[in-house]
């Protein structure tokens, strides 16, 4: 199978599924498990990472202060977040392709839920994925950084 039809494969799985924002942070981690299941190798792997980039919303320019820039990211990294109601909606951006894609996929799973959800949060998706594996020291970092500010938020708005 090519890859644009892998990739075509997981946007009609995901066009089937319910939409994440009524899935709990278990169920849409299964969903992106699922996902890269259908990808062979990493060359795939992070071409489909660098596809949820693309799909992540523009973040306002007054949104990107140092303030929500993520510290210990060696590309910048922003995160914005809000309670609406009883949940904690997450913006954030990148200013590298795979930092997005990272970005865009710890939002689809923790956007939309609960603080102290969020703050509580197993990401096993990560490790099963096989991600921590292929990251450098310094991207591990970061990407740890990016999940404790995260996480930091869903503290912080309860």
């Amino acid at each position: 199978m090519s890859q644009k039809s892998k990739f075509a494969t997981i946007k009609t799985k995901k066009m089937f599924s319910q939409k994440t924002k009524y899935m709990s942070i278990i169920e849409i981690q299964n969903e992106i498990v699922a996902n890269f299941e259908l990808l062979d190798n990493w060359e795939d792997k992070y071409a489909y990472i660098i596809e949820q980039g693309k799909t992540l919303s523009p973040m306002p320019e007054n949104h990107k202060t140092e303030d929500n820039l993520v510290k210990g990211c060696q590309s910048k990294v922003w995160f914005y977040a809000e309670k609406k109601d009883d949940k904690i909606i997450f913006e954030g951006d990148s200013d590298a392709l795979i930092a997005k894609g990272l970005v865009a996929m710890l939002i689809n799973v923790l956007s939309g839920q609960k603080a102290e959800e969020i703050a509580t949060a197993d990401l096993f998706f990560l490790e099963k994925i096989g991600l921590k594996e292929q990251l450098s020291m310094t991207r591990a970092n970061g990407l740890a950084a990016m999940i404790k500010q995260l996480k930091t938020y869903g503290v912080a708005l309860q």
